[in-house]
């Protein structure tokens, strides 16, 4: 079932945080007309296409969960202890991005997990997450990402805990445990302890949604929890602040095909950095309104521009729990080391070359 954009704002925005009109939707349409367009500000968990009404939606949210006094009392205590202080950091502190930068010519998997889609709704076919976070560690995922906002994603910071929980079983096995990202539409401290108290080693922020000097706040306060720090952003300047502002080394644009691809790794490779930090470049690769799976070949050429790793979430349910074309078989297909020129695209569900990438990645 499809719905138009404007009953999907209705319902992903203003649910549960107040009461609204269809006219009133329809003033912001037209006026974020250029933002809604614009390829570039569009993301598959749709953070930026609803960009300054889900912010608010979500600091009023946050207002009525510090007003009602609910809070956990550890949340209050790690949120006393924040500081926006900044904190040097060098590669060893980051594991997350040396994970996630491997050799040229590879490239790394973050699935994101969520229970609603952008153009679905909720569809029976998403299996739990007890479910999926096994099947994208022994596909070969590099991280896993949970979109912990129940009005876009349909998920909580429950099943980023659960996410950490079943991870930890594979101490010690080959693959090992997968890193927990919180995708949550962070916009308050307070969901940075959250993502922290549920075992979350990273948190993704949205530079253009945030600003300036909230970014800044938010990044450093991360550092301050020993937590990581992904970095939306979209354009040269946003890219430099976020290296420069808030210290963050890990970067992501969206990218919306594979025409698209060396227009977008051109913004990263802009930033201007010291001699001792490296940036990580994601690709966070839009999922296309059709059936096919062309996104898995945008991946290959994200590869081969330059991206080090791709972020990957509806796409990843085009099929459902297909037995060919399952979220684990996609991932695998984007980690072959396929010719775009060559290879057609075609989720693999076996093993094949994976075997080999873990025997080579172990050898070096």
């Amino acid at each position: 079932m499809k719905f138009n954009l404007a009953t999907s704002l209705l319902s992903v925005v203003f649910l549960g945080v107040g009461t609204t009109t269809t006219a009133f939707v329809n003033t912001q349409l037209s006026q974020q007309k250029a933002l809604f367009t614009s390829p570039y500000a569009t993301s598959t968990t749709s953070l930026n296409a609803i960009g300054v009404l889900a912010r608010k939606a979500k600091e009023m949210s946050i207002k009525q969960l510090l007003e009602s006094n609910e809070l956990d009392s550890s949340i209050t205590d790690l949120m006393n202890s924040l500081s926006s202080s900044e904190k040097k950091t060098t590669l060893s502190d980051k594991p997350l991005q040396t994970a996630l930068t491997k050799r040229r010519g590879t490239i790394t998997i973050i699935p994101e997990y969520k229970r609603r889609l952008d153009k679905f709704a909720f569809i029976d076919e998403i299996y739990d997450i007890e479910i999926m976070s096994p099947n994208f560690r022994e596909f070969g995922a590099t991280a896993v990402s949970v979109m912990a906002d129940e009005r876009i994603g349909g998920c909580t910071y429950s099943d980023v805990e659960s996410v950490v929980k079943e991870q930890e079983i594979a101490k010690g096995d080959v693959p090992g445990p997968l890193f927990v990202i919180s995708s949550d539409l962070i916009v308050h401290p307070v969901q940075l302890c959250q993502s922290k108290l549920s075992g979350a080693s990273c948190v993704l922020l949205n530079y253009g949604l945030l600003g300036k000097e909230k970014a800044v706040e938010l990044a450093q306060n991360a550092f301050s929890l020993d937590m990581e720090v992904i970095m939306s952003v979209s354009t040269e300047e946003e890219a430099q602040s976020a290296y420069e502002d808030c210290g963050v080394t890990m970067l992501m644009i969206n990218v919306a095909d594979s025409a698209s691809a060396p227009e977008c790794v051109s913004i990263l490779d802009s930033v201007e950095t010291s001699e001792d930090d490296k940036i990580c470049k994601i690709a966070n690769i839009l999922t296309r309104d059709d059936k096919g799976m062309q996104e898995i070949e945008d991946a290959w050429v994200c590869r081969d521009k330059g991206f080090q790793s791709v972020w990957a979430s509806d796409f990843l349910y085009k099929a459902g729990n297909d037995s060919v074309e399952h979220p684990g078989a996609i991932i695998n297909s984007m980690r072959a080391k396929a010719s775009v020129k060559w290879a057609s695209v075609k989720a693999r569900g076996g093993k094949g070359e994976g075997a080999k990438e873990y025997l080579g990645d172990i050898l070096m």
